[in-house]
């Protein structure tokens, strides 16, 4: 065996050297093919797994679109059933505002017939009023045209009578020789005198007191009557000066002068009686006579 031939013995190791590296590359290539296979499977796990999952998330995204698309379908429904709800409602409001405003409507036409029919009877009251009050007017103006008729017959007549009266009136000279103005005898001669206004007239009546009576601008003040003689002495008191007028008979004009006037005034007794007399002052136009 040792005495072998040494080129048999490396061709030997040499087989020997390539079956072992054969095999090496056989156990590499079973190790490769163990790890691919190792490798595949865990692919085709993974594939499964995600197919799996791919799987479960589309079922899943199906339930949710189909629940969605059922819930959007009830919520159309009921959206339908809302509006056809609404639709009737409308449909019934309409109804009802129409019957409303037609009983509106009724109604404002009987009220306005009502309205009218009031104001044409009040208007026809109204009417019958005015043609009562024309009548009556009517009436009434004939009553005042009568009237005035009947005034104007009596102004006429008291003209007459006044400018009779007039005419009646006397002048004659007063107790300081002085031609006097008309002289009036009784109240309708006084009046024709007021009317002629020629001068201011202050009439009065006084008796016997111990107090002085003011007449117009002077103060008077009476001592003493004689009824049977008609006569009467009386105190003027005027400018601060006292004058008797003693013994004067009625109707005579008793005349005095004041510093303020240029013609004289004159007292005038139309009546005499114990203790009383009554009559009329004259005073010039221009002067202006106190009242009592």
């Amino acid at each position: 065996m040792a005495s072998m031939n040494p080129s048999i013995n490396w061709h030997s190791r040499k087989s020997s050297l390539a079956v072992y590296a054969l095999v090496g590359i056989v156990i590499a290539l079973m190790a490769g093919g163990a790890y691919l296979l190792v490798q595949v499977e865990r692919l085709r796990q993974e594939a499964q797994e995600q197919r799996r999952s791919f799987a479960e998330e589309i079922s899943s995204f199906r339930q949710r679109a189909e629940a969605a698309s059922a819930a959007q379908r009830g919520r159309l429904d009921e959206l339908g059933g809302e509006l056809q709800a609404a639709r009737r409602q409308s449909v019934l409001a309409t109804g009802q505002a129409k019957q409303a405003a037609q009983q509106h409507a009724d109604r404002l036409a009987k009220e306005i017939a009502l309205e009218q029919q009031r104001q044409q009877e009040q208007v026809t009251g109204e009417l019958s009023s005015v043609k009562a009050v024309a009548t009556a007017a009517s009436y009434r103006l004939g009553e005042v045209s009568t009237d005035v008729s009947n005034v104007k017959t009596q102004v006429a007549a008291t003209q007459s009578e006044l400018e009779k009266t007039i005419a009646d009136l006397k002048r004659t000279t007063g107790d300081l020789g002085v031609m006097s103005g008309l002289i009036a005898t009784n109240a309708r001669e006084l009046a024709a005198l007021k009317e002629l206004g020629e001068r201011n007239y202050v009439e009065f009546s006084l008796r016997k007191s111990s107090r002085p009576q003011r007449v117009g601008d002077v103060v008077v003040a009476l001592k003493r009557t004689d009824v049977k003689r008609n006569r009467y002495t009386i105190d003027l008191i005027a400018d601060d000066r006292k004058i008797e007028k003693k013994d004067k008979n009625t109707n005579e004009p008793v005349q005095f002068y004041l510093s303020k006037a240029r013609q004289p005034y004159e007292l005038v007794v139309n009546e005499i009686r114990k203790d009383q007399i009554s009559g009329y002052l004259a005073a010039p136009k221009r002067i202006e006579l106190a009242r009592n």
